[in-house]
């Protein structure tokens, strides 16, 4: 997963009902390409280096993984979607929304078809008043001068009107505010850690991530499992407890929430696949004493991958004590936690299908689970 960029985009329109365009064009954004933090008012001004109806416009900064370049290409099918025609020649012209990069984090890019920062920034007080109001010490990183001090020395003459109305951001940071825990479950390769970190980034949410790496026993496990199941899940169940009591215990004063990519009852999920009825009885016991003092997730989510994905997701991270899991494995995996869930009714239980989602390219799939999350 790459990281998350904070981009600056300049917004406008003066075709149609130009409230509408850009309220569009943030929706948009916000489905498609990433999380939008700051909406600046909204200006009118007369149209710059033609002669056209009056402009509304605006400045946003938003968060993506994307590049500059697909950037490029994806405001070009968010503008098509919203009605923009293709432009005849090199003239400006009347349009019902453009979309500009302005700034992507501090990069400096000069390429034929893009340059970032963008290289008019200076001579357009319609660009510069709006970016004013939402990073206004932002240094140039071309010019090296603030954004206050561009707006200041800008020789542009042009009448900026503050506007009446003012845009929605379809982005709510604090909608997960009544959740003080989430557990992402899932089995092996299923995508939980990745949408648990999305989940903490996004929400600001305290990201308790499973230890597992740190466990001596697991590539025995994987050569021996035998012999080494047993002190593999004592030492998980011991390792669990300690870490979520720790984590959730410990309140975060700058964090809404905990997001954890376990819950504490896989340990009796996989004990029952890996260990023989004897062990496990006794191991059940064990269990049975710590689980009742867990603190309980507010929700608890199943990711459920089919065993062919789970196999390709395995095959792609590329652990190599991972290669020779074989599919009964997965599917006796995916029927503990199914079993589970089943008879826990003081579990606020979602089983999500993800098998057909990609939500780290596809934004539109993430979204979908957390709206599934939420509902």
């Amino acid at each position: 997963m790459n990281l998350l960029q904070n981009i600056y985009i300049s917004l406008g329109t003066n075709e149609g009902d130009r409230l509408q365009n850009l309220q569009k064009a943030i929706d948009v954004l916000y489905e498609e390409v990433g999380n939008i933090l700051v909406i600046s008012p909204i200006y009118e001004t007369s149209s710059w280096g033609f002669e056209s109806e009056d402009f509304l416009n605006c400045c946003v900064c938003l968060t993506s993984s994307l590049s500059p370049q697909e950037l490029l290409v994806k405001f070009k099918i968010v503008e098509k979607k919203i009605g923009r025609k293709d432009k005849i020649g090199n003239y400006y012209q009347a349009r019902v929304i453009d979309l500009d990069i302005l700034f992507y984090e501090n990069e400096i890019i000069d390429e034929e078809n893009l340059q970032i920062p963008h290289i008019a920034i200076a001579e357009r007080k319609f660009v510069l008043q709006p970016l004013v109001d939402i990073i206004p010490d932002y240094i140039h990183p071309k010019l090296n001068v603030t954004i206050q001090e561009l707006l200041g020395s800008c020789t542009d003459v042009s009448d900026v009107k503050l506007f009446s109305e003012q845009l929605n951001n379809p982005f709510d940071i604090h909608v997960f505010s009544k959740f003080n825990f989430i557990a992402i479950e899932g089995n092996i390769g299923s995508g939980k850690t990745t949408l648990a970190k999305m989940i903490a980034y996004d929400f600001n949410a305290k990201f308790i991530l499973e230890r597992f790496a740190d466990n001596a026993f697991l590539p025995k496990f994987y050569e021996d499992q035998s012999r080494f199941a047993f002190p593999l899940e004592m030492s998980f169940l011991a390792d669990r407890y300690k870490q979520l009591s720790d984590d959730i215990s410990q309140y975060d004063l700058f964090k809404e929430f905990v997001v954890a990519d376990y819950h504490i009852s896989k340990s009796l999920t996989f004990a029952k696949v890996t260990l023989p009825e004897d062990e496990f009885v006794l191991y059940r016991k064990f269990f049975n004493v710590i689980y009742k003092d867990m603190h309980q997730p507010d929700v608890y989510v199943y990711l459920y991958q089919n065993t062919e994905r789970l196999l390709k997701n395995i095959e792609k991270r590329g652990r190599d004590y991972e290669q020779n899991i074989k599919p009964d494995y997965l599917e006796k995996i995916n029927k503990g936690y199914l079993e589970f869930i089943k008879f826990q009714s003081n579990l606020n239980a979602k089983i999500i299908d993800v098998s057909e989602l990609d939500f780290v390219e596809n934004r539109k799939d993430y979204l979908a689970i957390l709206s599934q999350v939420l509902s």
